[in-house]
């Protein structure tokens, strides 16, 4: 009954925000009380649903790029010949977690230019780390009587790895994505002060003009968008779990 209910409210919550973003005007009472000074309820400088594909898009492409680069370095570094590059790996993987994602867009706007590439660059060495860190978890922590099975059927490292290692390891691997996601759509927003299209367009217009209704507006949106994305994905790992357990 719980299940159903949760279900029914991410079903309502998804709809409410497809409504807003397809008719936006309609919601201009819900935000009136955080306007001044007769200042418009709904930004209308760009299309709020253009922008929120846009944002979509742009984690999508970084998150998909981060993961195949992690997961290829976790797969390298969890073979014996690749194994002596492990603390290579993980400095390389922690190099968006620990620089600022505005220091990489200052870094990159001036090789790049303005606009998506040095939001992309950002947001895929954001979303490096918990990718690699959970595929490395998920390849290097396999029962070893799973393995000693693969070997005895006479699977060679290759057939070992896509037959029966990355299918186990598959729901802690989309665990880091869920998380890499989640993370990217929120850091998504400083994009647009390099003018890429993203929902930031919105927050920095309530910002830029003590629009209240405005920075709402952005942040809810992102934020819906994240809660969204992470159930549909949190409910995929559960599946996997399962299937990785009958397995």
């Amino acid at each position: 009954m719980r299940a159903r209910l949760g279900v029914a409210v991410r079903v309502a919550v998804a709809l409410l925000l497809l409504a807003f973003l397809a008719w936006p005007q309609s919601f201009a009472p819900v935000f009136a009380p955080f306007t001044q000074n007769e200042a418009p309820a709904i930004y209308n400088q760009g299309s709020l649903i253009d922008l929120a594909l846009n944002h979509l898009a742009i984690v999508g492409i970084a998150t998909v790029l981060a993961t195949l680069v992690a997961v290829g370095l976790a797969i390298f570094v969890s073979r014996p010949a690749g194994a002596e590059f492990l603390p290579l790996s993980r400095s390389i993987a922690n190099i968006g977690q620990t620089f600022p994602p505005i220091a990489v867009l200052a870094l990159a706007v001036p090789v790049l230019g303005f606009g998506t590439a040095p939001t992309l660059v950002a947001l895929f060495l954001y979303g490096l780390l918990p990718v690699f860190e959970n595929a490395l978890v998920g390849l290097t922590t396999l029962p070893p009587s799973v393995i000693d099975a693969a070997d005895g059927v006479g699977m060679t490292g290759a057939q070992r790895l896509r037959q029966v290692e990355l299918p186990l390891a598959l729901p802690v691997i989309l665990g880091g994505i869920r998380l890499s996601a989640v993370i990217s759509m929120g850091t998504a927003t400083i994009g647009s002060t390099v003018a890429a299209r993203t929902l930031g367009e919105v927050i920095i217009a309530g910002l830029t003009s003590n629009n209240l209704a405005f920075v709402l507006q952005g942040g809810l949106v992102v934020a819906v968008l994240a809660v969204l994305i992470s159930d549909v994905l949190s409910g995929l790992e559960r599946v996997l779990t399962r299937r990785a357990g009958r397995a």
